[in-house]
């Protein structure tokens, strides 16, 4: 199943357009002072995004780079919403990670 994940991931990375608009994550991450935070990197980790969270939750995730305490106060959370979004953000996460690593 993750072969199969990651092998669509990739083909959907090979045909988006070079010049194409940088979504929320990208953005974010390139406006992060983390030193890791090349551009290669945040368009990986943007691209993962794009297959794995809504544009709405994209948005939302983007805000946790200026604002880690929110993501706090999400993780933490008693709501069911903030929860499902939690649990999806963190598969985002996990794939970012495995997908971006040295990038």
């Amino acid at each position: 199943m993750k072969t199969t994940f990651f092998a669509a991931l990739a083909g959907v990375m090979l045909l988006a357009p070079q010049g194409a608009i940088a979504g929320p994550i990208e953005n974010a991450c390139l406006r992060s002072d983390r030193p890791q935070a090349s551009r290669a990197m945040c368009r990986c980790i943007d691209s993962v995004a794009q297959t794995t969270l809504t544009r709405s939750e994209q948005r939302r995730a983007a805000s946790f780079f200026s604002d880690p305490d929110e993501a706090q106060r999400v993780r933490m959370s008693t709501s069911a919403r903030d929860n499902e979004f939690w649990d999806r953000y963190r598969a985002f996460g996990a794939t970012a990670e495995q997908y971006c690593a040295g990038r």
